[in-house]
């Protein structure tokens, strides 16, 4: 998997990005054969912010979805097409020894669901970040 991309729209909702890899393997002729698969991954609303702030490249993830098929016309007139996943739910699988330089488990669960059902980690975080908003108010 690649490091996600962020974004957000023009009326303020969030949208995050990023190419999942799947790997199979199987045998053939006696020996293991791995193929490779990439998937293009698109989240929405709270759930792209929390996947924008955990995701990062090499970390395991299960997404369940919707496929989504774009279509459109080249400058040549071909016909073209690209099937996407649109996530409805993603799940972070641990980060062994903690990849993200902490020493901790990063495991998150995330569905596209309010914020006080998000990841502990996720739930922390808001609440630092509502706090920095505060005082910058005042």
């Amino acid at each position: 998997m690649q490091d996600t991309e962020l974004k957000y729209t023009p009326k303020g909702a969030a949208v995050c990005s990023f190419v999942l890899a799947s790997n199979r393997y199987f045998k053939q002729d006696g020996e293991t054969q791995k193929e490779v698969a990439f998937f293009d991954v698109t989240t929405w609303s709270r759930l792209a912010e929390v996947c924008g702030e955990y995701f990062k490249k090499g970390r395991g993830v299960r997404v369940v979805g919707r496929l989504k098929q774009d279509r459109w016309t080249s400058p040549e007139g071909q016909g073209r097409s690209k099937i996407s996943i649109v996530a409805e739910h993603v799940e972070f699988k641990p980060n062994l020894k903690g990849k993200d330089g902490d020493g901790k488990d990063d495991n998150a669960e995330v569905e596209g669901r309010p914020a006080d059902e998000t990841a502990p980690d996720a739930q922390a975080h808001e609440e630092a970040e509502r706090n920095r908003q505060n005082n910058r108010t005042l």
